[in-house]
């Protein structure tokens, strides 16, 4: 049920400016997923170790963002920000604004 996928990120997103939304990646570029997947809570340290160890190793390799929706509630604040990109300011006013008490935290977090 785990996958590891490739797809090319192009087209429509790409033409959009990087500040005109959240999401500040808008050049054509290659992403991937690591997924694990299981049904018995036995195998949860298995499954969450190899997909751990797939982005240990990548990591490095790797520019030093991702795809928001890719990011985890572990990952590095300094990956969370190089992720938004020249867009992180604007949003952490806005969530200083909207979220000052944090509570919408448990997802990559922009803080306030």
């Amino acid at each position: 049920m785990s996958a590891f996928i490739f797809f090319y990120m192009h087209g429509a997103a790409t033409r959009v400016a990087p500040t005109a939304t959240a999401f500040a990646p808008r050049k054509p570029l290659w992403d991937f997923d690591a997924i694990g997947q299981w049904t018995e809570a036995g195998q949860s340290k298995t499954h969450i170790d190899w997909v751990r160890s797939c982005w240990r190793e990548l990591e490095p390799n790797l520019q030093g963002i991702a795809y928001v929706n890719h990011l985890a509630a572990d990952d590095r604040p300094e990956k969370v920000r190089a992720s938004f990109g020249e867009n992180y300011a604007r949003l952490r006013t806005l969530k200083a604004k909207y979220d000052p008490k944090n509570l919408f935290r448990l997802t990559a977090n922009i803080a306030p």
